[in-house]
């Protein structure tokens, strides 16, 4: 054991977009016991992107509950990490009037719209350090204002999902600096709740939590807590950290230079700094890890979820669960797919241009193109994308010396190639894949004296596989990118042609 470490077990709490990762690991960074508990993702409407925070807070418990069994060691504390952006709203006793409507929900897109386009959307931008889109709290919490207005009114506390599920577990009303700089409400230089963000809400300070560090220890778990999962009442819990920045963290990539990739259900690239601020252009978002950490970034919405409807739309005969199938397939197409470029944006989009208008394309098709190219398209797209983040992340300043990426696309040797081929760098894959649960037990180790600094886990990551661009394959998906950009661009007007008329035509299937 490293002199540095002293012993000790910190159970990481990952509260996902569908599904809690709970993992326990020692200071040595090894994984002890783990549980995962799903949920579903519901919309039930257009543009609605929902959950029940009851069904997510019997989640976290069932899994800890689990972890704990599994254990032969005391537990040091709890550590939490998750998905960032999402919105409740709670009565004066903290019950949920609203469900969660997370970072997915498109409902607010016109109120971001307005953001946008005024003057001080992008000084809002660079203040709090969150993009106008509908991802984001702020036109969130506008959309509510505009369309439930009585419920609106009813509300008494605004919180993220992380929150709740805190303020069940300790019984107190707290939001890290971390989440909060992903709500368009936080000044993430003074670190701060920001009054012109505030009025534009319509909301008051005093209906936020209160704000704190992502080390802030609490001091203990409720006695139904404790029952529940299984641990002391006394056990500390750990307030942590947004799950992108805990991502890098989780990955090891904390030092300047180090670019972490992650594509799951969506994906995103982030770069740690020292210190806060976006692009002049607002390509980037800024979120914290700590007060001296921050990343800086873009998220995409669309990562192996556009392998998903691949396998549904374009290779139904393959089966469900077909992915290793469906990437052989895409294999046999050429490098760049003989022309054919798509524009994966088949759940809209964020990163780098912060817009809730595209749609999926594809582009260059011919009569000689086969499903193997629509499926290859559709990986290399994706891949694009990213590089058109990471392009936004040098843009803001950056230096790029290392990539390194996790994500349950990492399990393909294709698409590995293919990110280092379309990056034009060298891509380099950790042995465990869970970057975001071992982000928040790095941090909650820190926080609790058992590691000297989250610099540690950049030592403990340990690399499986480290994938070189191919030069050729490079200089091919090189030429295609400025393309990729210019479309985007290009159909701007189409997708708002194609917004305005698509409430009046047929959607499903026709059957018979």
């Amino acid at each position: 054991m490293p002199q540095e470490t002293r012993p000790g077990v910190v159970i990481g709490v990952d509260i996902g977009t569908t599904s809690t990762k709970v993992v326990a690991y020692g200071t040595t960074g090894r994984e002890l016991a783990s549980h995962t508990a799903g949920y579903p993702l519901d919309d039930p409407q257009p543009g609605y992107a929902e959950q029940d925070p009851q069904v997510i807070l019997d989640a976290v418990l069932i899994s800890i509950r689990a972890v704990v069994a599994e254990l032969s060691e005391p537990v040091a504390g709890l550590s939490f990490g998750s998905a960032m952006h999402s919105l409740i709203g709670l009565d004066a006793d903290g019950v949920p009037l609203t469900r969660s409507v997370t970072w997915a929900d498109a409902r607010s897109s016109r109120q971001a719209e307005r953001l946008r386009a005024v003057p001080s959307g992008l000084a809002l931008h660079r203040r709090t350090g969150t993009p106008m889109h509908p991802m984001a709290p702020l036109p969130k919490l506008l959309w509510f204002a505009e369309q439930e207005p009585k419920l609106f009114e009813r509300v008494a506390h605004w919180v993220g999902i992380k929150d709740w599920v805190l303020l069940r577990l300790c019984e107190v009303l707290v939001t890290d600096h971390s989440v909060a700089s992903g709500t368009g409400l936080m000044d993430i230089h003074k670190l701060e709740w920001d009054s012109e963000a505030l009025a534009i809400a319509g909301i008051t300070e005093e209906q936020l939590p209160q704000l704190v560090s992502t080390t802030a220890v609490l001091p203990g778990l409720t006695p139904q807590a404790a029952a529940a999962t299984g641990l002391p009442q006394r056990t500390p819990v750990v307030v942590g950290a947004g799950d992108g920045p805990l991502a890098n963290l989780g990955l090891g990539a904390v030092r300047p230079g180090m670019v972490a990739c992650s594509i799951g259900t969506s994906g995103a690239m982030r770069v740690m700094v020292e210190r806060p601020g976006v692009d002049p252009l607002g390509g980037v978002f800024c979120y914290a890890l700590t007060e001296d950490r921050w990343t800086v970034g873009g998220a995409i919405n669309n990562g192996g979820i556009v392998l998903r409807w691949a396998s549904e739309a374009l290779a139904p005969d393959l089966g469900p669960h077909s992915e290793v199938e469906l990437v052989a397939l895409a294999a046999r197409a050429p490098v760049g797919s003989g022309g054919l470029i798509m524009l994966p944006y088949l759940h809209s989009e964020r990163a780098p241009h912060w817009s809730a208008l595209p749609r999926g394309a594809y582009v260059g098709l011919t009569h000689g193109h086969r499903r193997e190219h629509l499926v290859r398209a559709a990986l290399e797209g994706v891949c694009q994308q990213l590089a058109l983040v990471l392009s936004s992340v040098r843009a803001a300043g950056n230096e790029v010396r290392e990539v390194r990426a996790g994500g349950g696309f990492a399990r393909s040797g294709l698409w590995r190639q293919m990110l280092a081929d379309v990056l034009g760098l060298p891509v380099s894959f950790p042995t465990g894949p869970e970057g975001s649960s071992f982000g928040a037990a790095m941090l909650g180790m820190q926080a609790l004296g058992l590691i000297p600094s989250i610099d540690v886990a950049c030592d403990l990551v340990r690399i499986e596989e480290t994938v070189r661009p191919d030069p050729a394959a490079a200089a091919t998906y090189a030429a295609l990118l400025p393309l990729f950009a210019e479309l985007y661009e290009a159909l701007v007007p189409t997708f708002t042609s194609m917004r305005r008329l698509a409430p009046g035509l047929p959607t499903g299937l026709i059957q018979g």
